[in-house]
Order: structure tokens, then C-alpha cells, then sequence
């Protein structure tokens, strides 16, 4: 099931929101959202209920056994259960993908091994995540292992982050799951950032979405005016889907009066790679640096160790995100150049011109979708061939001239500025404070009552659209 969705929007949200807050205390509303996350999730098949529920019971018995072990074993007990999390999420994800690169060593030998790709649980790399994070919580003795069962699933199935994110930390959130309240001042503003979600997704990820893919999916070669484009298109894309997504089930939990982390800063006006994985993805990249780079020893062991450990970093990112040679390309892109930015290049970019920084970020940022969204090497390196004039210069083809309608081409000139800069405010300062709040309350309800109706107009009229980050 999809935000974006008639079946979500019509019905199952407003029958979830009927029965919660139609629920009468804490443990009742932790019922109802369970229930309701079950069958969210059993949309897409109920083998991954199976696996999630197997997760989730795992997982309670886990914390349980690291939290009446003494010091001593406290890490043995978290190594054995952070190992099995891993071994569920590699033998679904990464299964196939080792056994076709050991088939390739061992053909001179004339020996091969089965290669099987088991159907990939949705979402299971996120609360996969999650449970790692709670198991290292009670090892640290951040929180107590949870007595009741229904909390730990509440906490892992919440489904406006269960299948992409943000990734939630349990020990940020273990008083709200058991202690909450909701206001009308809260539902509001939750509704609000939730339409603002929905309106990325609908009005602007959606709308880019055939010109990303009549340039990387339709054409073998692209040239450069097509493959400047079709990135251009695909940066656009992943953010306002995944940005998207991310408002919205932080929308909808502030309306349960939950609190999810932010997940996206305005990534696009980065003036650095470091500056840019502070703003992407936030709630992942400050996962793998608590839960990976600190523990492995940050930057406190010297440079050749600190670089290590920002390699090491971004090709497990890489792989988190998939089973695929191209994501860890990607991944050792983005830790190469941060890599760099710890050596006199990173003194040197803090003293050249804001707009020099800024399209260096957008350089590197850019070339690296191309591995990310790429099928395959070779379509990368013809991708690259194209961004850099070796395919020829060209006109357009059929496929993408007939996909970039009038309203694509405005919704990609206003989401850039959309993505560096955010919303502009309306102004007035010399306007009294009670009026100037009047006027950007009246503006604000304004537009997000236009952007809902305009997101109800297009998924009546749109066909299914899956979130990005579903596959991950």
C-alpha cells in the first residue's frame, strides 16, 4: 500500500484515524496502530508478516537475554543477536549477489553454487535497522529491555516508517510509545507536513518520473543534452519521492502524537559531501555513525584509520541500499570524496566562493546518481559517456521530446530552488507580530488546502506510483 494511493487515502487512513483517536488510552491507540500496521503491511503479501513477526519476537527475546547479562557477556549476548538480524537481512538481500560473484571466481575451475534470490521482504533493511538499534540501546543501557511485547511491535511495525524510513532510534522514543498525548495544535500541523509530503510525491516526483526514465530505461546511449537532463530529472525525483515519503510518516506520527527524527535539510544547498550527508538522509547516515564509524573509532586514530573508517562506512551504505556492484560504486563515490575533504581540499573548499563550493557538491552529488540509478556498469559508463559528449550532442529522442510536457518543465525549474532554498516566507517585518503570524497563517492554510486538493485530483486520476525507497 502506497500514501499515494486511492486505497490509502480514501480509506485506509481515515478508517485508522477514526479508530485511533475513537481509542480511549495509550495501550488501546498502541492496539489499534498495531492492527492497523499489520495490515498495512500484509498489503504486500503476507510472507513478509511471517518474517516481520519473526523479527519482532526475536528481537523482544534478544533484549530480554543482553539486559540480565552481566558486563562481562553483555557483548558476547549483543554480538549473537545483532548477528542473527544480520544473517535474516543478508540471506533475503545479498544471497543471489554473493553466490553469482563467487560463481565468476570459481568459473576457470569449472565449479559453481546454486544462486537463489529469495523475494525480498519489504522494508527489511529499515527495521532491520531498527532492531539493531534497540538491542544496542539496552546493551548501552540507553533503556531497559521492554517487558511487553506489543510495545516492541508498535515500535518496529509503526507503519508510516515501516517499510522506508525515517529510521527511528528506540531509545528516542520509548517514552512516547507508552506515554502520549495528542493536541489539536499537533493533528493540524501534522496533517499540514503530511499534505506537503504528498504534494512532492504527486505534484513533483511523480511528474519527472517518465523523463528519468525515457533517458535511463528508453535509450541505449543517451547524448549530452539527454543525459544532463535525465540526471537533472533523476536528483529531482529521488528527493521529492523519498523527501516525500519521509514528511509524511513524520506528518502522520506528530499527528499520533509521536516525534520522528527529520530526515532531509534543503540537501541540494550543501556546500560539501560532508555538508550534504548531514542534510540526506539523516536519520541513516547518523545511524551508521553512531552504530559504525564511532565504534570502529571515528576520526580519533590518525588519518590512514579515519579514512578507513569512512570507506568502510559508505560501501556498507552502499550495500545497505542494494545487492548491486553499482551501489557500492556509489557508495565508495560518496566516501572517496569525503575522503578527500579530510585532506588541504577540504581547508581549500572553505575558502573559495560559496557558488564554487556549491557546484562542486552538485558535480559529485550528480555523477553519483548515475551509479545508483544505473541497471548496470555498462549502462553507468554510457551514462557518462553521455554526460561528458562522447555520444554526441544531438537532438532529443521521440521517447523523451514527448515526455517533456509544459508542466514537467515548470515543475523541474521550481523544484530546484524548491530543494536548496525551501519555501520562501512571506514577508512584512515591518508588519505588528500579531499581523505578520495572521498573514503567514493565512498564507500557509491557503496553500496547503490548494496543494491537497490538487494531490486528491491526480491520484483519482493517476496510475500506482511506488515510493523509491520501497525496494531498499
Amino acid at each position: 500500500m502506497v500514501f499515494s494511493s486511492v486505497t490509502f487515502l480514501y480509506y485506509f487512513l481515515p478508517a485508522f484515524l477514526l479508530c485511533y483517536f475513537g481509542a480511549r488510552g495509550v495501550r488501546l491507540r498502541n492496539l489499534v496502530l498495531l492492527v492497523f500496521s499489520l495490515v498495512f503491511y500484509a498489503w504486500g503479501g503476507l510472507a513478509n508478516v511471517a518474517v516481520l513477526a519473526v523479527s519482532i519476537v526475536a528481537n523482544f527475546i534478544f533484549a530480554q537475554i543482553i539486559d540480565a547479562q552481566p558486563d562481562r557477556t553483555r557483548l558476547r549476548a549483543l554480538g549473537w543477536a545483532v548477528a542473527a538480524n544480520l544473517a535474516g537481512l543478508i540471506g533475503f538481500k545479498y544471497l543471489g549477489f554473493f553466490a553469482e560473484n563467487l560463481n565468476v571466481a570459481l568459473s576457470p575451475l569449472g565449479l559453481a553454487v546454486p544462486v537463489i534470490h529469495p523475494k525480498l521482504p519489504l522494508g527489511i533493511s529499515f527495521f532491520t535497522f531498527h532492531a539493531i538499534s534497540y538491542l544496542v540501546d539496552v546493551y548501552r543501557r540507553r533503556v531497559k529491555a521492554n517487558g511487553r511485547l506489543e510495545e516492541i511491535a508498535v515500535y518496529i511495525t509503526m507503519f508510516p516508517q515501516l517499510v522506508a524510513g525515517p529510521i527511528v532510534r528506540y531509545s528516542t522514543i520509548t517514552r512516547r510509545i507508552h506515554d502520549r498525548r495528542t493536541t489539536l495544535g499537533r493533528v493540524s500541523a501534522g496533517l499540514r507536513i503530511f499534505i506537503i509530503g504528498l504534494s512532492w510525491k504527486v505534484l513533483i516526483a511523480d511528474e519527472v518520473a517518465p523523463v528519468v526514465a525515457a533517458v535511463f530505461d528508453q535509450t541505449a546511449s543517451p547524448n549530452l543534452a539527454e543525459a544532463w537532463l535525465g540526471i537533472v530529472a533523476y536528483a529531482l525525483q529521488i528527493y521529492f519521492d523519498f523527501g516525500g515519503y519521509s514528511n509524511m510518516a513524520i506528518g502522520l506520527a506528530l499527528a499520533m502524537g509521536l516525534k520522528f527524527p527529520r530526515n532531509f535539510n534543503l540537501p541540494y544547498g550543501a556546500l560539501s559531501i560532508g555538508d550534504f550527508w548531514r542534510r540526506w538522509h539523516m536519520s541513516l547516515s547518523s545511524w551508521f555513525r553512531d552504530y559504525v564509524y564511532i565504534p570502529l573509532g571515528g576520526n580519533r586514530r590518525g588519518h590512514l584509520n579515519t579514512a578507513i573508517n569512512l570507506w568502510t562506512v559508505f560501501l556498507l551504505c552502499g550495500l545497505w541500499h542494494g545487492a548491486s556492484w553499482n551501489f557500492v560504486i556509489w557508495g565508495v563515490h560518496h566516501g572517496s570524496f569525503l575522503v578527500l575533504e579530510r585532506t588541504r581540499f577540504g581547508a581549500l573548499l572553505q575558502k573559495v566562493p560559496r557558488v564554487a563550493a556549491h557546484a562542486y557538491t552538485l558535480l559529485v552529488v550528480l555523477t553519483g546518481w548515475v551509479w545508483f540509478r544505473a541497471d548496470s556498469l555498462p549502462q553507468a559508463l554510457a551514462f557518462f559517456r553521455g554526460l561528458a559528449g562522447l555520444n554526441g550532442i544531438g537532438e532529443l529522442s521521440v521517447a523523451l521530446s514527448s515526455e517533456l510536457r509544459m508542466a514537467t518543465i515548470v515543475v523541474m525549474i521550481i523544484g530546484w530552488p524548491l530543494a536548496m532554498f525551501g519555501l520562501p516566507r512571506p514577508g512584512g517585518r515591518r508588519l505588528p507580530e500579531r499581523v505578520r503570524r495572521a498573514l503567514y497563517g493565512l498564507v500557509d492554510t491557503t496553500v496547503t488546502a490548494v496543494l491537497f486538493i490538487l494531490c486528491v485530483l491526480s491520484v483519482g486520476a493517476a496510475a500506482y506510483s511506488p515510493f523509491l525507497y520501497f525496494r531498499f
